[in-house]
């Protein structure tokens, strides 16, 4: 049965919060244990609809997986692999785990992975990591929604993309770990969840230098130096980044811990701009507040370090109050704008230009009834009702789900008035019109 979220607004905020583990990071982490012949202990391992997929994918590969939810640990045991081939029904859900790919192809020399599913954020196509793939000696097709990889042996080479892509940067890397010889990943994705892959490899006896920067180079080992390893998941940005904006969206005040402000330079850079007050208490915890009308400002979204995409839309539904006139360009992914029409409905000003988006800050936004289109929408839906007038009712938490643990019960700790419902069960009152939604 579907649920939905309703949430009372202008009720500021005023506790704190503790990050979990970072999901980007740790189903990669999941993935690239198919690699080692052992048994691998994944800890801060967050309780996410995501993670319960990606279990179900290395399990029928073969792995046998014990998830202790008390202790956010995950033991993946890949000494006994019986199957090269992710099916279409678990990697159609989440497209992260079609970096199982790379794993297997390295690990087995073939592999038949489902073309990959997830948010319905834009086009991501694939073409990066068969590109990756076949420079690595692989011969790949994509055949009835599969894509099918085999090679006799994986040789290292230098690859070089376009423009840097997190999936195949994490694909190559897994696959380069047990090639012949040395590769070198230029253009490489710089994201701190690349680095925690290649931390994380190295603790299984991997060579891998240059994680963080363009430049990647992997030197093949033997798959008998790869050992079985306990690591620990860094925290994650995105989920650091949405309770910073829900906490200013409140006006109000909360401590933020187990977070890495160095992750978030740019985007803590942009919430000053704004007018936004934070300040770090000791290396790994952030006070954040707010208590007076933002101000307009411009972004662009980039590949790291640059302005997140996924923080994106809680950027501008933080916007929509503010004093001023904001533009938002979106250069990643098309269809990252679908958080708009939920956000007229509470009477947002945005005019949407291709891939910019116009922001004319109103006075106060609505309750009223809205959807998550998405993960980083629901997440954004959830910020602009917590500056809005009245009760906001938000449908499709599946979406949400997916990247926030415990999402209700740390909105509580903030002081945020949330509840969790059945659909079926649920009445809101409807508060204002919305007359004022476009230009």
């Amino acid at each position: 049965m579907s649920e939905k979220l309703i949430i009372k607004g202008l009720n500021p905020a005023k506790g704190e919060v503790s990050i979990s583990g970072a999901k980007n990071s740790v189903l990669k982490l999941m993935a690239a244990s198919l690699l080692c012949a052992d048994t691998c202990i994944i800890r801060n391992v967050p309780q996410l609809s995501d993670v319960e997929i990606m279990l179900e994918v290395i399990s029928g590969l073969g792995a046998k997986t014990k998830y202790d939810k008390t202790n956010k640990t995950i033991e993946i045991d890949s000494s006994n692999l019986t199957n090269c081939e992710a099916s279409q029904e678990f990697v159609s859900k989440m497209r992260a785990s079609f970096v199982v790919l790379g794993a297997l192809v390295g690990r087995l020399n073939m592999a038949r992975v489902a073309l990959p599913g997830g948010c319905k954020i834009g086009e991501r196509r694939v073409n990066f990591h068969i590109k990756g793939l076949e420079a690595l000696g692989c011969e790949c097709k994509i055949e009835d929604g599969y894509v099918v990889a085999k090679t006799n042996n994986l040789k290292g080479a230098t690859v070089c993309f376009d423009i840097p892509s997190v999936g195949a940067t994490e694909n190559v890397m897994m696959a380069a770990v047990l090639a012949d010889g040395m590769t070198i990943i230029q253009n490489a994705a710089q994201e701190p969840e690349i680095v925690d892959l290649a931390n994380f490899l190295k603790s299984m006896g991997a060579n891998i230098e240059g994680a963080g920067t363009g430049q990647i180079i992997i030197t093949g080992v033997k798959q008998s130096d790869l050992k079985g390893c306990e690591y620990t998941t860094l925290p994650d940005r995105i989920e650091a980044g949405t309770y910073m904006s829900i906490i200013i969206a409140s006006g109000g005040s909360g401590i933020i811990k187990n977070i890495f402000p160095n992750h978030l330079t740019l985007f803590t850079g942009k919430l000053l701009e704004m007018g936004a007050n934070i300040k770090l208490i000791d290396p790994n915890t952030m006070e954040v507040s707010n208590s007076k009308k933002l101000k307009a400002m411009n972004f662009i979204t980039q590949p790291y370090p640059g302005f997140p995409t996924d923080l994106q839309a809680l950027a501008m539904a933080l916007l929509c109050c503010a004093d001023g006139i904001s533009v938002v360009t979106e250069s990643l992914y098309e269809n990252r704008f679908m958080h708009i029409p939920e956000l007229w409905k509470m009477g947002a000003n945005i005019i949407v230009n291709k891939k910019h988006a116009i922001i004319k800050g109103v006075d106060y936004l609505v309750g009223t009834q809205v959807k998550s289109t998405d993960l980083r929408a629901g997440a954004a839906l959830v910020t602009a009702a917590v500056a809005a007038r009245g009760e906001t009712e938000i449908g499709a938490l599946n979406h949400i789900d997916r990247g926030y643990e415990n999402f209700v019960e740390k909105l509580r700790g903030l002081n945020i008035d949330a509840i969790r419902i059945k659909e079926e069960t649920s009445e809101i009152s409807k508060i204002g019109d919305l007359t004022n939604a476009r230009v």
